[in-house]
């Protein structure tokens, strides 16, 4: 992990505080409406597809109306990238049953079944990281309480996600420890695996040391945010269109309808 990581990590917090149309939309009416879409999403059967395409449009509209980087959030789902894979590339596998052949190749159910998955995974962490980067940590964890959350697990949620900056730090400074004793040569598997004992150690003790400061000045478990926003109509309307789509999406095949209207044939 280098210093860039740890900038991309705490940039997070940064457009989170960007005031934009997406932004301004209560955490509450984005927390509940990401939930939903996530849920429908997964809720297709393994080999669908093309009926998945629509709900590309949430995660894309809110990110342009966030005005969040494209690039950014492309390298963080890059970097999950690997778990899905790893769950996924098993089916072609498992199922070999013939679906599709595009003249002599023939596409089996199980590489159909891992493009779906790999489909689902851009959709919902795409979405996720949307929610995050046009909400912000804070006000999303005092939505999420406002909700109905335990608070427990918001208090846990908010934790896991500062932490992973104290790890991040104490990886670079590590890191680049390490190079400046080794002039940057290859060093043994057993160093690598002495480092990660190191970091997990020392990533401990600083958060403890920031935990006990957080009780020192009043730390109580309470979710607080400057500036409580009201749930207004416009968040109501957001709310209503969205799960519209949603539904709609998951009820009747859009792309396949679009398709027939476009090349003429009935719907």
């Amino acid at each position: 992990m280098t210093g860039e990581d740890t900038f991309e990590l705490g940039k997070m917090d940064e457009l989170g505080r960007m005031n934009t149309p997406a932004h301004r939309v209560d955490a509450r009416a984005k927390a509940l409406v990401t939930f939903v879409f996530i849920g429908v999403v997964m809720s297709f059967p393994r080999h669908e597809i093309a009926a998945l395409t629509p709900f590309l449009l949430y995660p894309v509209v809110l990110l342009a109306s966030g005005r969040i980087p494209a690039r950014y959030v492309v390298r963080r789902i890059l970097i999950a990238a690997p778990f899905a894979l790893i769950i996924g590339i098993i089916n072609p596998l498992i199922d070999r049953h013939p679906m599709v052949a595009i003249g002599p190749v023939v596409i089996t159910g199980g590489w159909v079944s891992f493009v779906s998955i790999m489909f689902r995974f851009v959709l919902t962490v795409g979405a996720a990281l949307a929610l995050i980067a046009c909400t912000g940590i804070q006000r999303l964890g005092a939505a999420l309480e406002r909700l109905g959350v335990p608070r427990v697990f918001v208090v846990q949620l908010l934790f896991l996600y500062r932490y992973l900056f104290v790890l991040s730090d104490q990886a670079v400074k590590m890191t680049r420890s390490v190079e400046m004793r080794s002039a940057r040569r290859a060093l043994p598997l057993r160093v690598y695996a002495s480092m990660i004992g190191h970091l997990l150690l020392r990533a401990l003790d600083r958060a403890e040391r920031v935990y006990r400061a957080m009780l020192a000045r009043g730390f109580d478990g309470e979710v607080r945010i400057l500036r409580p926003t009201p749930f207004r109509g416009s968040d109501a309307v957001f709310v209503g269109g969205c799960l519209l789509l949603f539904l709609t999406g998951r009820l009747w095949n859009l792309a396949d309808g679009l398709g027939r209207l476009l090349t003429g044939g009935a719907l």
